[in-house]
């Protein structure tokens, strides 16, 4: 394992977060969340935006909406 302290897991954490960085990398961080309780807070908090910006990312505009703005569009 190389050091991995809090500044560098929690430069990391978004691409953690994502599964972007090397295997030896994701396991470093890892560790350290396992070992700090002030990182493990950073990293659940992260979990938690990156749910619901994908639960808002999947929602629709009402199909009322969407033929307005098609219809609009095509008027352009």
């Amino acid at each position: 394992m190389t050091d991995c302290g809090c500044d560098k897991a929690k430069a990391e954490l978004e691409e953690y977060l994502h599964r972007e960085l090397s295997d030896e990398a994701f396991r470093d961080v890892t560790e350290h969340l396992e070992n700090c309780e002030d990182c493990t807070g950073e990293h659940l908090v992260g979990i938690t935006m990156t749910v619901k910006m994908q639960k808002a990312c999947r929602e629709k505009a009402p199909e009322e909406l969407r033929n307005a703005i098609l219809s609009r569009l095509t008027e352009v």
